[in-house]
């Protein structure tokens, strides 16, 4: 049974919010960012008939996470960007709760989005349905349905989708939780995009010596980089270090080995992906010339969101950087986009001797009447 269309509401909410995005001070200039509403996950990243495609998580109707539509940017050289009509809508039985992240491939010369449709029930529990939908001539999208309903073994907290093929066949990395409520990487095989196969479990809670990896694992992405493999993840309920994981949820890479015939993947320990205090869910694409691109999201969910100064006018989050990833002895290098120095303007420096700073007094007060003078 299909939803009432909120198609009306998102124009009314976009033609009065936007001019007051705009207007804020903290809008950027060259991030993605929403032109009102929440923006949050980057999706179905891809490079796509000599366009580069960019869709995102986004609540055009709210500053919060409770309607979540798939927004689309198109662009042809990475730099200057342009908006497309709304991919998703949360409007069928299957999605009712939100079009959730996922991703884009090439199908045989189709756009294809794969993601997760989200659904929760009045006692409180949740399923998820992994879906198709195809691009349109007009640059809209119809869904084709679910094609693979939550597997056996796990809660409902089954979702984001990164597919991908190999020699021919498709696959797919799915974030999720055991009935144990441990993180988990799953990984599905197809030949078609619509009939999918399990091969089991590849990262996570318990494998490859992870003996206390969280909770629920979201936003895998697992792809070739140098000679090794790298799995991006972003774990929630990892302990907190003392300079490591101190966001609500962290983002990862683990690099290693990955059989294909044995479906297994063999890495190394965890590594933080971005140290600073706002990146979440990244995804990657590979372009025509061989590049791996990576962008995430500038911002953590169930964190400080909802204390940024933004909200008063009405938008909140932007898109991080496009960068471009390198793994070279054993590391994995980030650089910005080769492309944005295109936007830079005429440099300009300084050059000088400091000024001499005027002599300083520090009186301490130490015990009784007695004064501890220091001249500097």
């Amino acid at each position: 049974m299909s939803h009432p269309s909120r198609l009306p509401a998102i124009l009314q909410a976009v033609m009065q919010g936007q001019p007051r995005a705009l207007a804020d001070s903290h809008y950027p200039r060259w991030h993605h960012a929403p032109v009102t509403g929440l923006m949050n996950d980057p999706n179905g990243f891809i490079e796509f008939a000599g366009r580069y495609h960019l869709f995102y998580q986004w609540n055009p109707l709210a500053c919060d996470h409770k309607f979540k539509c798939w927004g689309h940017w198109s662009s042809a050289d990475l730099l200057h960007w342009q908006h497309e009509p709304i991919a998703l809508m949360p409007d069928e039985e299957y999605d009712r709760n939100g079009c959730y992240s996922g991703s884009a491939v090439d199908s045989q010369g189709t756009l294809t989005l794969c993601y997760t449709g989200n659904v929760k029930f009045d006692d409180g529990s949740r399923t998820a349905w992994q879906c198709l939908a195809t691009e349109n001539a007009d640059g809209t999208f119809t869904k084709l349905g679910p094609v693979l309903p939550l597997p056996e073994g796990y809660t409902g907290h089954v979702r984001d989708p990164k597919v991908w093929q190999h020699e021919g066949r498709w696959y797919m990395v799915l974030g999720a939780q055991d009935l144990q409520k441990r993180g988990k990487v799953l990984l599905f095989s197809s030949a078609d995009l619509h009939e999918w196969t399990s091969q089991g479990e590849i990262a996570g809670y318990g494998i490859n010596g992870l003996d206390d990896a969280g909770y629920m694992w979201e936003c895998p992405d697992l792809f070739a980089l140098g000679d090794q493999h790298v799995l991006i993840c972003c774990p929630q309920g990892v302990p907190r270090e003392k300079e490591r994981y101190l966001n609500t949820y962290p983002a990862v890479w683990m690099s290693g080995d990955f059989d294909y015939h044995r479906a297994a993947f063999e890495h190394g320990e965890l590594h933080e992906l971005d140290a600073g205090f706002e990146f979440y869910a990244p995804q990657t694409m590979l372009t025509s010339d061989g590049r791996r691109l990576l962008v995430g999201w500038m911002g953590v969910p169930e964190g400080e969101e909802m204390l940024q100064p933004t909200l008063t006018n009405g938008w909140i989050h932007q898109m991080t950087c496009l960068r471009e990833l390198e793994f070279i002895d054993g590391q994995l290098y980030q650089r910005p986009l080769r492309e944005l120095s295109a936007l830079r303007g005429e440099a300009h420096g300084w050059a000088g001797n400091s000024l001499p700073l005027a002599p300083m007094e520090i009186v301490l007060q130490t015990t009784g009447d007695d004064i501890l003078s220091l001249d500097f």
